[in-house]
């Protein structure tokens, strides 16, 4: 049998999965195991016992200055950044992409604008932004903004460019005026589209969010991991890391799930 028409099992696709988990994670111990044996005061490959221990002062162990949690103040902080900046980006991103995609004299300004934000990498700008909008909140919500909002206008404008003529024809046949086509006939393809476009750009999100955070900010999990690292604290960056990185599968997986409830039609709500 080809091996392009091999399909694994259900056990076998889950064994599979976690592999390449399991193996890394192997590698890493090993590692570990073996310059915490040369050097117990190793500090590039931490133990789990020197994680762990590092987790239980960081998450439940009140600060001794501000008497907060630590892990859950920095994960709260971020997710409210990261979230706000990507409900403003999916609003600014779908109006922009219906617009320069049902309405062509609209499209001809906003497709080529879009077209040339897009390719401005939103990191070189941080600089500006935190001149414009202080260092405070809005810098950081305003990098996630920027940098997400034009590849959303983008891909949703091309998704309302495919739905066929025949389909806008029939309606506005049947008495449709314009409002009414968005709202009925477009509105729900672009909708199912979004969630799939924001699962895409969750990786671009977090960048954004944790860069900002590692230059100014007083709180969040990118300023925990920039401002212990001057002291080579390994056992607390890789839980944070592991954290974002679990906290952003998390978020994949609501926005599928969701997908898959409210486009079940859709290709792709069963990713």
């Amino acid at each position: 049998m080809r091996q392009i028409n091999r399909h694994p099992s259900r056990g076998m696709h889950i064994m599979l999965m976690l592999l390449p988990f399991i193996l890394l994670l192997a590698v890493y111990f090993i590692s570990s195991a073996v310059r915490l044996d040369a050097n117990p005061h190793d500090k590039l490959l931490p133990g789990l016992d020197q994680m762990l221990s590092a987790l239980d002062r960081m998450a439940f162990t009140p600060d001794r200055r501000s008497g907060d949690y630590l892990f859950w103040m920095d994960t709260l902080v971020s997710l409210a950044r990261l979230l706000t900046g990507l409900l403003i980006a999916s609003l600014l991103g779908l109006c922009i992409g219906i617009t320069a995609g049902v309405f062509p004299l609209w499209r001809a300004s906003l497709s080529p604008l879009m077209t040339v934000l897009s390719m401005i990498p939103p990191l070189a700008i941080l600089p500006v932004l935190f001149i414009v909008f202080g260092l405070d909140e809005l810098s950081k919500i305003m990098l996630i903004v920027i940098g997400i909002t034009p590849m959303l206008a983008r891909d949703l404008e091309h998704r309302a460019r495919e739905i066929p003529q025949e389909i806008i024809i029939k309606a506005q046949t049947l008495g449709a005026n314009s409002w009414t086509l968005v709202l009925r006939v477009v509105l729900p393809q672009l909708l199912s589209r979004l969630l799939t476009s924001l699962r895409l750009l969750l990786g671009s999100a977090w960048l954004f969010l944790i860069s900002a955070e590692a230059i100014s900010s007083t709180a969040g999990l990118g300023y925990r991991i920039f401002l212990v690292r001057r002291y080579m604290a390994m056992d607390v960056i890789i839980p944070y890391v592991v954290w974002i990185t679990l906290l952003a599968w998390l978020m994949d997986l609501a926005l599928r799930k969701l997908h898959s409830v409210c486009f079940p039609w859709a290709e792709g709500g069963k990713a």
